[in-house]
């Protein structure tokens, strides 16, 4: 139960550090366009930004296959 209610509070941290990352903004990058294909290195806090998505990310998979093998033992 613990680890549900874990997995629940990182979905949550993902999905506001995923939109937090938007690039571009108004409706048309909402809905994917506005690309503009330029590169542009992550510098400050959306290098942190970036990083702990990843990071809540790996935690998030481990905690769910760690729920399943404990589920199945």
């Amino acid at each position: 139960m613990v680890i549900a209610v874990i997995q629940i509070i990182l979905a949550v941290a993902i999905i506001a550090l995923i939109l937090l990352q938007e690039r571009s903004s108004g409706m048309s990058g909402l809905l994917g366009g506005g690309g503009d294909g330029y590169y542009q290195t992550r510098r400050g806090m959306e290098r942190f930004v970036f990083y702990s998505t990843i990071v809540l990310s790996v935690v998030f998979v481990i905690l769910a296959v760690y729920q399943l093998y404990a589920q199945a033992h």
